[in-house]
């Protein structure tokens, strides 16, 4: 019989690499919640209407990207290709959004059918925060503030700051209009997606990666040209505050974001790490996208940011994160023994919280129970042999060249015995 497969672009996460998962995972909850915010948790499977009306109908995520099916009723149903549109209809059917200020994070699974490659999955993994009620350019760059800050405690120093801004609906407009004349002049040297998208989104076209567009875009007018003097004065002064907070930056007029929905701030982290897929963290502020799903008017901003490439990169440095080993490796001497050990097990976990401690199951002598112990990385391995089960006495033996001497050591006393000798060893 042929031996069924993962899905292509759809990777499993084995115990190998796990580790710097957590590790990522860890570092992540640490940081959001230093600034005040709070963990939601949205469903997988939305209605496919909710991504047609905030990524919009003319993109590629709608039109080709997003795993789409009929439910038994019906009902057209999607898997969230992004995590945005489905924090705000949560927001707004709970009720969390009006005249409130909202911190929010979301950490899973997002799906996109597009073609696999080093750094890009059909099924991928994202931290998303959104920050909802504040309009100005204070909270954008306190986001921004708690990235860097993230970056620093993963010790990630090869990321760069790239920011936009794309102004107001109305400012967007008039460059839109503008953006579309001066393509009309060069539509023969637009490349075939560029020609598609240029009366319906003609600002993604500024990130084009064929070559004779980007010539294109390279001379094409300036968003800032037609910025009105809220969306100058909001970008000035979030400039302004990631100077005084010494946060490096480089202003990118042709950055745009894929999604409609954006307005003001937009920026993207790049690492030249990665080869072609060097964005690790987007977002940008998207003040209409509450009223656009149905909620009443409320400003907005929040980022993504892709956890495979953050885990590509941990594991890239030398001193990447390694996974630890048990704390004890628990040998028994015999099968008499199973029952007791596995109540020594137990009674050591009850006293101490957080204790990696396996215990050896399926029989063996004692020499190859301590080369699994070895194996493993354990720090200390655990005898209970019928003289030490007939002393009530365990023996404590350091398997590491820091852990001292072995030790035959009362049950009593050995949890703060163990206590003692892996608190000296951190």
């Amino acid at each position: 019989m042929k031996a069924i497969k993962s899905i292509r672009g759809m990777h499993d996460i084995l115990p190998e690499s796990i580790h710097v998962w957590q590790h990522l995972e860890a570092t992540l909850r640490e940081v959001v919640e230093a600034y005040g915010y709070h963990e939601v948790r949205m469903p997988i499977v939305e209605s496919t209407e909710l991504f047609k009306r905030s990524i919009g109908d003319v993109t590629d995520i709608v039109e080709k990207e997003m795993y789409t099916f009929d439910d038994r009723n019906g009902d057209s149903l999607s898997l969230r290709p992004e995590g945005t549109a489905s924090c705000v209809r949560a927001g707004i059917q709970h009720g969390l959004l009006h005249n409130q200020v909202q911190r929010l994070w979301y950490l899973g699974p997002m799906f996109r059918h597009e073609r696999p490659q080093k750094g890009r999955y059909r099924q991928f993994h994202q931290v998303g925060v959104e920050v909802f009620g504040l309009p100005g350019p204070d909270v954008d760059a306190e986001m921004l503030a708690m990235t860097a800050r993230l970056w620093r405690m993963l010790g990630l120093s090869n990321v760069r700051l790239e920011l936009n801004t794309l102004g107001t609906p109305e400012s967007r407009q008039r460059y839109r209009d503008h953006l579309i004349a001066y393509f009309e002049q060069h539509r023969d040297a637009l490349d075939e997606e560029a020609q598609r998208r240029l009366y319906d989104n003609p600002m993604r076209i500024l990130d084009s990666k064929h070559p004779d567009t980007r010539e294109v875009v390279a001379q094409a007018p300036s968003l800032m040209d037609d910025l009105d003097a809220e969306s100058r004065a909001h970008f000035d002064g979030l400039c302004a505050h990631l100077d005084a907070l010494g946060i490096t930056y480089e202003h990118n007029p042709r950055l745009v974001r894929g999604l409609d929905y954006y307005t003001h701030t937009v920026f993207e982290w790049i690492t030249e790490d990665l080869g072609a897929q060097g964005t690790v963290c987007a977002g940008g502020r998207y003040d209409g996208l509450v009223e656009q799903l149905g909620g009443r008017g409320t400003p907005a901003i929040g980022m993504a940011m892709g956890l495979e490439r953050l885990v590509a990169l941990l594991e890239a440095r030398e001193d990447a994160p390694a996974a630890p080993g048990p704390d004890a490796y628990l040998i028994v001497g015999g099968d008499e023994l199973v029952g007791p050990a596995l109540q020594l097990a137990d009674q050591l976990r009850g006293e101490l919280p957080g204790l990696r401690l396996v215990q050896h199951c399926g029989g063996g002598s004692f020499k190859s129970q301590m080369k699994r112990a070895d194996r493993l990385g354990a720090h200390y391995a655990l005898v209970l042999g019928s003289d030490e089960h007939a002393a009530g006495t365990v023996t404590v033996k350091p398997l590491r060249s820091q852990g001292g001497e072995q030790v035959a050591v009362d049950r009593a006393a050995l949890a703060d015995h163990l206590r003692t000798a892996l608190q000296e060893r951190s």
